[in-house]
């Protein structure tokens, strides 16, 4: 393979992982002179791999390294999309899953054993908090939730079996953020590996590793992929932990993608960093007339002077997200009227899509998480997340004015 050359996230995206083989057979030959490559990676849509003699079948049972087995080991496909992601989050290996969720599984048993203890951020994605709180403890794994904001709480909590800080910045749904250089600070003095799930940042708009985090999720379902078509994790880290949790969780658990969910994610890829630029232009125009609408109480987005850690955001962000989270004066009804209103904006889960999409938290997504420990964290009834899509910012605003409007204050 030539040496890269390249620098800037939209080639890295297009370009990265792609000069890796595209025939299983020739898995250890440099394809880049070869003529009659495909220009966009295959699919390899198979189960398992043939092998010409049983000393050869018997050498990659051996050596990994010498060939492909079987899709549940490793695939073509899956390994181009593996080495894309790794480059883009400037990390030495990446591992992709069947989910985001099975990323975040396999990160944490990879790094956790029997009597293992968290650190964890107090408000994450709802199935985060209840792999930490319900799951893992019948493991005999035990969390503490902390307010990670605060680098000074992260590193009281930590016990002698702590083995890991998990956070996520900006979190869900309150776009809360973390110091990631402090809290990878704390994690390397006390010999503990750091988790960031980064998926609402994206590697363009974050590098959590270049901060000195061990380990970074992502799920694919959304920004990465872009489509709204696709269920996929990753797991991007040092060499020896990827190969870790490739070796271990991820087939023992079996989360694996399919080859056709990371080659539709292969195609996603290369737009993110243009759809990224626009998912931020369009978030902060609709920030800034969210917080002036009088039915609306208070609006968080970390590209808004408001924004309590607009100063973090702006050190160690690359673009603010399309991510936008506000209160309304009128409670759980005014919440009902706004999206029964909505015309352009969807009212469905899930974010980094094309389209703009609402959701009520407490009734969708957080709906798990138990009502107490919702509101100690600030998420009450009454808050609306908007993951800005890429239409028109125009519409996208006059759509959320005329629903607005609708509401009696």
């Amino acid at each position: 393979m030539k040496n890269k050359i390249y620098k800037g996230k939209s080639t890295e995206a297009i370009h990265a992982g792609e000069s890796l083989t595209t025939h299983p057979s020739d898995a250890q030959e440099d394809q880049s002179e070869k003529s009659g490559i495909p220009l966009l990676p295959p699919i390899y849509q198979n189960s398992t791999f043939r092998f010409s003699s049983a000393d050869e079948c018997a050498s990659a049972f051996i050596d990994e390294e010498s060939g492909y087995v079987y899709t549940r080991w490793g695939n073509p496909t899956q390994q181009v999309l593996e080495e894309k992601l790794a480059v883009l989050e400037a990390g030495e290996s990446a591992l992709v899953t069947a989910s985001g969720m099975g990323a975040v599984s396999i990160a944490l048993l990879t790094a956790l054993a029997e009597g293992g203890h968290v650190v964890a951020m107090e408000t994450l994605y709802s199935a985060t908090y209840n792999l930490l709180s319900e799951d893992l403890p019948r493991m005999g794994i035990e969390t503490t939730f902390v307010d990670a904001t605060d680098p000074n709480k992260v590193e009281y909590a930590i016990r002698p079996d702590t083995k890991v800080i998990y956070i996520e910045s900006p979190t869900n749904p309150l776009l809360k953020l973390v110091d990631l250089a402090a809290c990878a600070e704390i994690a390397k003095k006390h010999n503990i590996t750091s988790i960031i799930d980064n998926t609402f940042a994206t590697p363009c708009g974050q590098q959590p590793i270049a901060c000195g985090i061990d380990v970074v999720l992502h799920s694919m379902t959304k920004y990465l992929s872009g489509n709204g078509a696709v269920i996929a994790g990753a797991i991007i880290g040092d060499k020896d932990f990827i190969v870790r949790a490739k070796k271990g969780a991820l087939r023992n658990f079996g989360a694996v993608i399919s080859p056709f969910n990371a080659w539709l994610t292969l195609l996603g890829i290369p737009t993110l960093p243009l759809r990224w630029t626009r998912h931020c232009e369009n978030a902060i125009c609709i920030a800034t007339f969210l917080e002036q609408h009088p039915a609306v109480a208070w609006v968080r987005y970390p590209g808004l002077d408001s924004h309590p850690q607009h100063e973090l955001a702006k050190r160690q962000m690359n673009g603010f997200g399309g991510i936008i989270t506000m209160e309304l004066k009128g409670g759980h009804a005014a919440g009902e009227t706004l999206v029964n209103q909505l015309q352009i904006c969807s009212l469905a889960v899930s974010l980094g899509d094309a389209r703009t999409l609402v959701c009520h938290p407490a009734s969708t997504t957080h709906s798990h998480v138990p009502a107490e420990v919702r509101q100690q964290t600030g998420i009450t009834d009454g808050l609306v997340r908007f993951s800005i899509g890429l239409e028109d910012t125009e519409d996208i605003i006059a759509d959320l004015g005329q629903a607005l409007d609708a509401i009696s204050i």
